[in-house]
């Protein structure tokens, strides 16, 4: 059973969603939820089937204090790494939420400052608290509903069944079709014994 929250009342659950993609950006998203939320189906988004998540959605949209998400996209993920695109983006989530934040709870071990606000990070914290579930979904819906919107731009990568993770089919499809605008020149897009011309 997730708990309600970690210190008190008003404070906002962050977390991210396609750190590991090879394509599409990394998507954050922030949760306030109210004392009276209850939902016994929430839980870590890698948890829930696509149908759960697209049920939540809705849900904490409507029912929440107030929620806010965020895109990085991959010419900015190249500049700046992965992991400070991840912070960029739940910063930029917390930006957007229209209520006062007075402490930030985060999924994870790492997490730069936001403003003076106080945080803590919590290792699995998307199958321990609410807030962090609800910032789970959304930021996997909303990602997911970006990708599936790009994977008409290029169907050859089948973003609309990997939405851009590392799947052989996808790395086959860079191996014969090259890179697209989506794709993240900084990782390693193909196993080192095959090269890529970029």
């Amino acid at each position: 059973m997730l708990k309600k929250y970690h210190q008190f009342p008003e404070e906002v659950g962050t977390d991210e969603a396609g750190r590991g993609c090879l394509a599409g950006p990394v998507t954050a998203a922030a949760v306030i939820l109210p004392k009276k939320f209850k939902n016994d189906i929430l839980n870590d988004s890698k948890q829930l089937s696509e149908t759960k998540r697209e049920l939540l959605r809705p849900l904490i949209e409507l029912e929440s204090t107030a929620y806010g998400v965020a895109h990085i996209f991959p010419k900015e993920i190249d500049e700046i790494n992965i992991l400070n695109a991840s912070f960029l983006a739940m910063h930029k989530a917390i930006d957007q939420l229209s209520h006062e934040v007075k402490f930030i709870i985060v999924d994870g071990n790492r997490f730069t400052p936001y403003k003076a606000i106080p945080h803590t990070c919590i290792v699995k914290g998307d199958s321990k608290y609410m807030s962090i579930a609800a910032a789970s979904v959304l930021a996997k819906t909303y990602r997911d509903e970006y990708m599936n919107r790009i994977h008409k731009e290029y169907p050859m990568y089948n973003w609309k069944k990997n939405k851009g993770y590392p799947t052989k089919e996808h790395r086959a499809a860079i191996k014969k079709y090259g890179v697209t605008k989506y794709h993240r020149k900084s990782f390693r897009l193909l196993p080192d014994q095959l090269t890529l011309k970029l």
